[in-house]
């Protein structure tokens, strides 16, 4: 037992991981794997994640009732940024059913706590929340410098704004170059990094440099996996975030069964 703790406080080197090569047909496995184990306990899963899309539209409506409309929708977007911070738990319910653990509850989602690597998933998560402040900042600089100062006093005059100016055209061309700058930042330092740090004991250096070298390594499957979660991410979102409470716990399970594929 000694022996087993010991091993097990001692951090692992980038050197003795290695990195696999797969196929689009891994993507689909995985998101069918992430299936199963959402539907083996959907009422926990639902009640963990039910939070995800709860928060998002709260933060929305705070958002517009501050009379900050413009960055309703940046608020939406840029929270896929802090998706796998939600995720984590499902991560590691998805290591647990993969160990066999028979009595899986919701209070399984939390056992990373006690984890070597906590410290290293709260700095990962740290940075994540980062990325999501300079989104919503370069969203606001993006606004005020195609529009004045002054926000619009209305919903439909913001639209009307977005929608039927030159102004307006602007702000999505340049937010949706910006807002994809991000997301593959975000993508490209999380995807793999935060199922490494439930898996085995290493830096949060170490799992970043791991997450964004196996999207390297795997450049067109990865493209079509993040084409394939915004999709699902945007479809979820149509129906008042809804659907979201669904298409983000299957996303999880399928991450984590994503990183098994991707990662000895």
């Amino acid at each position: 037992m000694a022996q087993d703790v010991l091993t097990k406080n001692e951090q692992i080197s980038s050197n003795d991981i290695e990195i696999r090569v797969i196929g689009i047909n891994d993507l689909f496995q995985a998101l069918n794997s992430g299936f199963k184990d959402f539907n083996s306990n959907p009422h926990i899963i639902l009640f963990l994640c039910i939070f995800y899309p709860l928060a998002a539209l709260l933060i929305t409506l705070y958002f517009i009732d501050l009379n900050l409309r413009y960055l309703a929708f940046p608020v939406v977007s840029g929270f896929a940024l802090l998706g796998p911070v939600v995720l984590v738990g499902l991560y590691e319910m998805s290591r647990q059913r993969e160990q066999g653990v028979d009595n899986i509850t919701w209070r399984s989602a939390f056992h990373f706590i006690h984890t070597p690597s906590f410290p290293s998933i709260v700095a990962l998560s740290v940075l994540m929340m980062f990325l999501y402040a300079a989104w919503l900042f370069m969203a606001q600089f993006i606004y005020f410098g195609s529009f004045s100062t002054t926000p619009p006093d209305s919903i439909t005059e913001f639209y009307s704004e977005v929608l039927s100016t030159r102004q307006g055209s602007g702000l999505i061309f340049y937010g949706t170059i910006i807002g994809f700058i991000f997301a593959v930042v975000a993508f490209s330092i999380s995807v793999v990094s935060y199922p490494l740090l439930l898996d085995k004991n290493v830096s949060a250096r170490t799992a970043i440099a791991t997450s964004i070298n196996a999207v390297v390594t795997n450049r067109f499957v990865m493209a079509v996996w993040g084409l394939i979660v915004a999709a699902l991410l945007v479809t979820g979102a149509a129906i008042l975030l809804v659907g979201l409470v669904v298409v983000v716990p299957v996303l999880g399970h399928a991450t984590w069964h994503l990183y098994r594929k991707l990662i000895k």
